[in-house]
């Protein structure tokens, strides 16, 4: 699937995480006057090999501000990304991990660009006339079976008084016949664990 986008405008702020943390919201403007927004996810426990997030240091969010972040996106992101044609996500993340030039993407921040990478898929399956999640499956060459919910039925790593290395185990009924049964199915497996822990 060929698609392009052109994005005119493109701005950043911080908003606040699910734990009162900042993180980026980038919002965007295509060629054709619409208006997307993406946020990158944060999160408390971080794999050895995920990207870095940028932070500000100091006392402010307890040194977790993402001023820094925002300026990235602003100064050197957006002049790159502005006012060019893009013919797919893969070529704008290299153009990002380019500009970047570390491992790690330590200098722009790593939740400066998948912010980025997020409003700029949003923007491909705009050009596609499809939503996000049949964007995804259709350049995945998968048969589209998203949305799939998924049930944390047991927690690990930073967020749990255990000592198990991994944060979440999950169960999503990816072979339910909609997304009612896949509901039901996964509150029947989530209420009977969780009656035995």
């Amino acid at each position: 699937m060929k698609t392009t986008i052109e994005f005119t405008a493109l701005d950043a702020r911080a908003i606040l995480d699910s734990r009162g943390f900042p993180t980026i919201e980038v919002r965007g403007t295509l060629e054709d006057g619409t208006r997307l927004t993406a946020a990158a996810p944060a999160g408390a426990s971080t794999g050895a090999h995920e990207a870095v997030e940028l932070r500000d240091g100091g006392t402010a969010f307890s040194g977790r501000g993402v001023r820094g972040a925002i300026a990235g996106i602003e100064r050197e992101i957006a002049p790159m990304l502005l006012g060019r044609t893009w013919t797919d996500l893969g070529e704008l993340d290299r153009a990002l991990a380019d500009l970047d030039g570390t491992a790690g993407y330590r200098r722009l921040g790593g939740n400066a660009v998948v912010a980025v990478s997020m409003l700029a898929s949003r923007a491909f399956a705009h050009a596609a006339g499809l939503p996000l999640h049949a964007w995804i499956a259709a350049r995945a060459e998968a048969s589209e079976r998203l949305p799939v919910p998924h049930f944390n039925v047991l927690n690990g790593g930073a967020h749990a008084a255990n000592a198990l290395d991994f944060q979440e185990f999950m169960i999503a009924p990816i072979g339910a016949a909609d997304e009612a049964e896949a509901v039901r199915a996964g509150a029947e497996i989530y209420h009977p664990l969780r009656e035995r822990v």
